[in-house]
C-alpha cells in the first residue's frame, strides 16, 4: 500500500466531519507512542512553551543522574540516550526557542561533568554537533532573540 501526499490528507480531512476527526485521532495515537505523546503535547503543553521548556529539563536533568561515570563507554551511551529524547521533543514542538533552550542546557550540563569524562574525543564531537545545532537554530530567530542566545553559545564555546 503506498502512503498518500500530506496535500492529499490535508484535502481528505478537511472533508470529513468533527466527530470522524476525533475517530481517527484516536485511533492513529492507538498505534505508536510518539503519536500518542505528540497529540499530548499538541492538546495540553502546545500553549505553553516555558512550562514545557522546564518539564524537558526536568527529565534530561534526571537523566543525567543516572549517567555511569565509571567508563567513557557508558557515558557517550547515555549522552546519545538523552539527546535522543531530547531531539523527540524538540520536533513535537518545531520551535527553534526550544531547540537553543534544551540544546543549550545540554551543552551546559556536558560541560559541569568530571574532566575525564569530557575530554573523550567522541563526547566533545557529540558537544561540537550540539553547538552547531545551536548556531543553525539562532540563524532562524529574530535579531534581538539571536544577540540574547549568542551570548549564552559565545559561553558554551569557551
Amino acid at each position: 500500500m503506498k502512503a498518500a501526499t500530506i496535500n492529499e490528507l490535508k484535502q481528505e480531512l478537511l472533508n470529513e466531519k468533527p466527530a470522524k476527526l476525533v475517530e481517527l485521532c484516536i485511533r492513529l495515537a492507538r498505534f505508536k507512542k510518539e503519536n500518542k505523546e505528540l497529540l499530548t503535547y499538541l492538546l495540553f503543553e502546545a500553549h505553553d512553551t516555558e512550562a514545557y521548556i522546564k518539564s524537558v529539563i526536568q527529565e534530561m536533568d534526571s537523566n543525567f543522574e543516572t549517567i555511569n561515570k565509571s567508563n567513557a563507554y557508558f557515558v557517550k551511551k547515555t549522552l546519545r540516550k538523552i539527546l535522543r529524547i531530547t531531539n523527540k521533543f524538540i520536533r513535537y514542538s518545531g520551535s527553534d526557542i526550544v531547540a537553543t533552550e534544551l540544546l543549550i542546557h545540554f551543552c551546559k550540563t556536558v560541560q559541569q561533568m568530571d574532566r575525564s569524562i569530557t575530554t573523550n574525543q567522541v563526547i566533545i564531537n557529540i558537544y561540537q554537533n550540539q553547538l552547531k545545532k545551536i548556531n543553525k537554530a539562532i540563524a532562524a530567530m529574530h535579531e534581538d532573540l539571536q544577540y540574547d542566545y549568542l551570548k549564552e553559545v559565545k559561553d558554551l564555546s569557551n
